[in-house]
């Protein structure tokens, strides 16, 4: 299949950028911030594209209206995209009308930095006297999604979002099973979560998984699920062994702590009888946070955003991701918040993306159970007070943010290239998951087969 790139060249002559601006933003790259002189004409109006439901349209709408009121020099014109929105951005750049900012999702990031298609920041964020301060974002994880091989920045972070249980705590009060919780004696080894996972899994007579006579085809609670076919469940995978999705430029889904948790799972469907495949939900038309409402599943493994609707169920908890190894992680991300390459706004955008990361904008996010902090400050028991909120974040979510996240989160690293080498790679996975044979026999090759073109078109290109 072609693939379509556009070098920075192809890029600034599709913008039908002027020489004196390509040149102003030459001097950017080289020199650092290219300030202009006052504006005298009245405000600049940037463009602003992103994805999100009615809260999340809503949530930029109010920001957009404080970050207008605070200032008369940029105005910004939001460009809600709620559907296809990798297809649509790329078909405004190559059309030569991109946004001057917008989300950039980590799965495409590396690939639009690559292809020239992001500003480099660098010279902003290390100029600004708040967001250059050491610990004013969680680190490393911040910088590890932020920048490219070199360590130039070419975004923010939105915020993070990560893995974790959420639970159904009157089916595990009902089985005598003592929930896990953040702290690091009480984070579930995989033994005692696979237990706890058959327990709470029980047939129409009352049986569990392994009792005689347990019936598999007439199950009615389920102790687990964890939907494995999007890009971050990849790495979750990997990480619940210590392993991972990439290194940042290749994948490494071959190695043996990867290939031991993506078999652990798929064990879970087909050895172990705790998980339903995923074509069980469609065929009983039920979401998981119905199946955790109506008592039909236990335990489901999900992002954190998920509580933003998954608080509706009255007995839900959270809890860590288990781990098959001392050195298991939960996986983390969020999307970006980019100056696309071609803009001739470059520091009004910049005054609208520094905007973003600052509480404010965050917080009401925060409050809706989409989001968690990416700012320290935030993490504090006086920054904490001004989110968390009583009726949406469980007792516990205070350990989650401020001390599990810092210490047991890894970023999800995601290479150039990777839409095409995606392809490649989750059939292979799918496989493994359908129970169709080990992964230790169906993911080397493919992940072999991808990372060849990920070294000829993105490394040594």
């Amino acid at each position: 299949m072609a693939r379509t790139r556009l070098s920075r060249r192809d890029f600034i002559k599709l913008m039908g950028v002027s020489a004196a601006s390509a040149a102003a933003g030459t001097q950017f790259l080289r020199g650092g911030p290219v300030f202009a002189a006052p504006n005298r004409q009245g405000p600049t109006t940037i463009t602003f594209m992103g994805w999100g439901d009615v809260a999340e349209d809503e949530g930029v709408r109010a920001a957009i209206a404080v970050f207008e009121a605070e200032q008369d020099e940029v105005r910004v014109t939001w460009m809600h995209t709620p559907d296809n929105y990798n297809e649509k951005l790329l078909a405004n750049v190559a059309a030569g009308t991109p946004p001057d900012t917008a989300f950039i999702s980590q799965s495409q990031f590396r690939t639009l930095v690559h292809d020239g298609l992001t500003t480099d920041i660098t010279d902003f964020v290390m100029s600004d006297p708040l967001l250059s301060q050491e610990n004013y974002f969680v680190q490393p994880q911040e910088t590890q999604r932020c920048t490219d091989e070199n360590g130039r920045w070419h975004g923010i972070g939105s915020t993070w979002t990560a893995n974790h249980l959420f639970i159904n705590k009157d089916l595990f009060e009902e089985a005598g099973i003592e929930p896990p919780d953040f702290d690091d004696d009480k984070i579930w080894d995989w033994d005692t979560f696979l237990e706890a996972a058959r327990l709470l899994t029980k047939d129409a007579n009352g049986r569990h998984p392994g009792d005689a006579g347990f019936d598999l085809d007439n199950v009615v609670q389920w102790g687990f699920y964890y939907d494995t076919s999007w890009w971050m469940t990849f790495d979750q995978l990997a990480k619940v062994n210590g392993g991972a999705l990439s290194d940042g430029q290749l994948l490494t889904l071959d190695t043996p702590e990867a290939l031991a948790g993506i078999q652990a799972f798929a064990d879970l469907i087909h050895v172990h009888h705790v998980m339903p495949q995923a074509v069980f939900f469609n065929e009983l038309g039920m979401s998981a946070t119905q199946m955790l409402d109506t008592r039909r599943l236990a335990m489901v493994l999900d992002g954190s955003w998920a509580l933003s609707y998954m608080y509706v169920v009255p007995s839900l908890g959270v809890g860590p991701v288990p781990v098959l190894s001392p050195n298991g992680q939960a996986s983390g991300q969020g999307h970006l918040h980019c100056i696309l390459k071609g803009t001739q706004k470059v520091e009004a955008s910049w005054k609208w993306l520094r905007f973003l990361a600052t509480p404010f904008y965050q917080t009401h996010f925060c409050k809706l159970g989409l989001w968690i902090p990416n700012q320290t400050a935030m993490l504090t028991e006086e920054g904490m007070d001004e989110w968390i909120t009583e009726g949406m974040h469980p007792a516990n979510y205070r350990k989650f943010v401020s001390e599990y996240i810092p210490k047991h989160m890894s970023p999800t690293l995601v290479p150039a290239g990777f839409p095409r080498a995606q392809s490649i790679f989750y059939p292979a996975l799918e496989r493994v998951m359908n129970g169709e044979g080990p992964a230790a026999e169906l993911i080397p090759p493919a992940v072999a087969e991808a990372n060849a073109i990920l070294t000829a078109e993105y490394i040594n290109a």
